[in-house]
């Protein structure tokens, strides 16, 4: 393998509106300490750091002081790009690519997936790195374990994609999982900085030179409110990675889990030895005595000024809610 600086990107900006009333805007689910005593960012941060010489924090100005908390745990320096106002992950990205090297590889990780074993996690890297060293956009795909309809899929053939698909319904999901060369799509990515601008230009003229013009004008990684609100609102998935000739996947053998809903919390956790009753009910935030009497599979979540309970296999509804009390500007966001 070629020798590279491989830069790890850390991309904090979502709320996690599916786990409200846990994740709020004030305290994103990518801050909460429910993991082993460890926050997701941070257990992100530890996952990727051997495997990179330079780290870069994207995120927004609402959570970059509870970023720098996290990192000054850290020895190694930073670089922190601090968005004004969220444009989506085509311009995230291409903030940290005019940051680097054009010949640095960025190893793309939101900061709020669960990843677990070590070695496999290891190796789909090192086919990653090797990829992007010759020139490809690198996505990874993870196998799936039931007919999800919450994720986007990849349809495969080895390390070639042959074309992303939106989140299905039901019926598509169970076609996906039984024709066998569909990846849930898992957000992270791994590439060249100048060659995702090349491509980035090339898709999404518009986004790349409006996230230039906002990169140029930085101070200290600061990025202009109202020159940002120049830059379209596009997913690195629909600018980039959908469009583009040279896409490869790595598929993923690590367990993997972006915790977008309470039920793969729910599942997360009781792996994890968390207490459960015999209808497989739990409680997350209190230690109050909670009975549960003629229901199953049922999540009681608790903070100090909301409560809610949910059966976990609706948790995707979750996020009706939010966007419920955000029509209101509820104060409970």
């Amino acid at each position: 393998m070629a020798i590279s600086t491989v830069t790890h990107v850390v991309l904090t900006g979502g709320i996690g509106s599916r786990l409200w009333p846990l994740s709020r805007k004030t305290l994103p689910k990518q801050y909460l300490e429910l993991f082993e005593g460890e926050s997701l960012f941070e257990k992100t941060v530890v996952r990727n750091k051997n495997v990179s010489s330079k780290t870069i924090v994207v995120g927004n100005i609402e959570n970059y002081k509870m970023s720098n908390a996290i990192m000054s745990k850290f020895s190694k320096p930073f670089t922190h790009i601090i968005e004004a106002v969220p444009r989506n992950t085509a311009a995230a990205i291409a903030f940290a690519a005019f940051a680097s090297e054009p010949e640095d590889i960025l190893l793309i990780t939101p900061s709020d997936h669960i990843i677990e074993g070590k070695s496999s996690y290891t190796l789909a890297l090192q086919q990653a790195i090797r990829l992007a060293n010759q020139d490809y956009l690198v996505t990874f795909g993870i196998k799936p374990t039931k007919p999800e309809t919450g994720y986007g899929y990849i349809e495969f053939d080895k390390e070639n994609v042959i074309a992303f698909h939106e989140k299905p319904s039901s019926k598509k999901a169970e076609n996906y999982l039984k024709k066998g060369n569909y990846f849930w799509n898992s957000g992270l990515f791994c590439f060249k900085a100048g060659r995702f601008l090349i491509e980035l230009e090339k898709q999404e003229p518009e986004v790349y030179w409006a996230s230039k013009t906002v990169w140029d004008a930085n101070q200290d990684g600061f990025l202009d409110y109202d020159l940002s609100l120049n830059i379209p609102s596009i997913s690195v998935d629909y600018a980039v990675m959908e469009r583009s000739k040279d896409i490869k996947v790595v598929p993923a053998h690590f367990d993997w889990s972006d915790l977008g809903s309470f039920e793969s919390v729910y599942d997360y956790l009781v792996q994890k030895g968390h207490p459960m009753d015999s209808n497989k009910n739990i409680t997350i935030g209190t230690s109050l005595h909670t009975t549960f009497i003629g229901v199953k599979n049922c999540i009681l979540i608790y903070t100090a000024d909301a409560l809610m309970v949910l059966q976990k296999e609706n948790s995707q509804e979750v996020k009706q809610v939010y966007q419920q009390l955000e029509s209101i500007a509820s104060p409970l966001l």
